[in-house]
């Protein structure tokens, strides 16, 4: 008998947006590389001991994406919403009781509406930074959309927002680690599948090459945490590189197998 629990887990990719190496990087490479970034939502669902879901199981979403309206405002094309993209993978936005949130930028937190029975889990210091004096500065207010984070103050105000001071266990199996760099309350999520450890960086590494290389995205809070966050992605997956994930890197539809016969391109599983 295992000792912890396993889980299946998708990435749902949800919109795309063509981009340069100098739109993406600090210090870029000297050539007008490619660097397009997808975007997505995770899930992560639990599996028994033959490793088929678990009957009654409670599947927990890893972000929440964003909305047609919000990704035409900011010139991005949303190919469908990823609440009902998880229908894909017979889960119902619905019904889920639990969003692991890893920060509260745009692309992460839209869509908290669609999920009206869901407990929102978020670091302390996201919050402190998304609504404290550094929204006073434009660079960083940018990537926040201000009712997304009215909407996170009236889930506290009701109830649903769970706060985390670093490292936590959410369930068995599958914890939060917080990471900070990109924003300061920026967290990671490590989860046990049938390979290991498996960790969802999230914006903690946009493309595989932060994690490999050490590279630097162009929004930042902070660099130190930012180049130690790298290191402690792979302390977490145990120094298997290949089990981190980044957050918008569009090969991670080609480096994965579709989830299902028909959602190639849209969604992988990644364990």
């Amino acid at each position: 008998m295992r000792s912890t629990p396993h889980y299946e887990v998708h990435a749902v990719k949800y919109a795309h947006l063509p981009r340069k190496a100098y739109e993406v990087q600090i210090a870029p490479d000297p050539h007008d590389a490619d660097f397009p970034m997808d975007y997505f939502v995770w899930v992560a669902i639990p599996l028994d001991e033959r490793g088929d879901r678990v009957v009654g199981g409670k599947p927990i979403v890893i972000d929440t994406g964003f909305n047609t309206q919000v990704g035409k405002s900011r010139g991005r094309d949303v190919v469908r919403n990823p609440a009902d993209m998880l229908a894909d993978l017979d889960v119902d936005a619905r019904e889920v009781e639990d969003v692991i949130v890893t920060h509260l930028h745009y692309d992460h937190i839209g869509n908290w509406d669609r999920f009206p029975k869901a407990r929102f889990h978020l670091q302390d210091k996201e919050m402190q930074f998304a609504t404290g004096r550094h929204m006073c500065k434009a660079p960083f207010r940018h990537a926040y959309e201000c009712e997304d984070i009215v909407g996170m103050v009236r889930a506290l105000y009701g109830g649903r927002l769970v706060f985390h001071d670093g490292d936590e266990v959410i369930a068995p199996g599958l914890s939060v680690h917080l990471i900070g760099g990109h924003t300061m309350g920026i967290q990671s999520v490590r989860i046990m599948t049938r390979n290991g450890w498996l960790v969802l960086a999230s914006d903690a590494s946009h493309y595989f090459w932060g994690i490999e290389n050490d590279k630097l995205f162009a929004i930042v809070y902070s660099v130190a945490d930012m180049l130690a966050g790298y290191d402690r992605l792979k302390a977490l997956a145990e120094g298997r590189v290949d089990m981190i994930v980044p957050g918008h890197d569009a090969r991670v539809t080609t480096r994965y197998p579709a989830s299902r016969p028909g959602l190639e391109g849209t969604c992988v599983r990644l364990d």
